[in-house]
């Protein structure tokens, strides 16, 4: 989209927007930090309010609409425009921690299996919702929900699970 058309919409002169945003890459990376940075919240939002499962679920959900909505960020990122490099580890700072924490948090909650790293989730929904280059289009919420169901295949349920369960009955003897 021309620089001029984003002013447009923004509703700002285009001098104003270059004084803010001298080249394009200086735009990309202001939008995708504000946008990651939201992306951090939802998860910190996520995983305050609901189960570490529920939440984990709900937060890939989102992540496969900020994927969608992001289609073309992927030629930009390998477009060789240094200003444009850090913008994967930058991503992978912001969110790491949190995601790794909401997996371990799932996994001792035995609603996933142990030992998967954010960096695995993260990649495997990414690649999950890049449309093949042969064949049917897929729909990236159902290959990503089966992938999320296979998280929980294996899942070991923690000793508590156990105590909380009903005391069992007892037959006549």
């Amino acid at each position: 989209m021309p620089m001029r058309e984003i002013a447009e919409r923004a509703g700002v002169g285009v001098g104003t927007l270059y004084r803010h945003f001298p080249t394009r890459s200086d735009l990309v990376v202001a939008v995708f930090r504000k946008e990651v940075g939201e992306c951090v919240d939802t998860l910190s939002v996520l995983a305050a309010n609901h189960p570490a499962g529920d939440a984990l679920t709900r937060w890939v959900s989102h992540y496969v609409d900020f994927i969608a909505a992001h289609r073309g960020l992927a030629a930009a990122l390998n477009s060789g425009d240094p200003a444009l490099e850090g913008l994967p580890s930058y991503f992978q700072q912001q969110l790491g921690p949190g995601i790794q924490r909401l997996l371990d948090t799932a996994a001792t909650a035995g609603e996933i299996r142990a030992g998967v790293k954010q960096n695995e989730l993260l990649h495997a929904v990414a690649m999950l919702c890049v449309p093949p280059s042969c064949g049917e289009p897929t729909d990236p919420k159902r290959m990503v929900g089966l992938f999320i169901d296979g998280l929980r295949f294996g899942a070991k349920p923690t000793a508590d699970r156990y105590t909380k369960r009903a005391p069992a009955h007892k037959g006549r003897t």
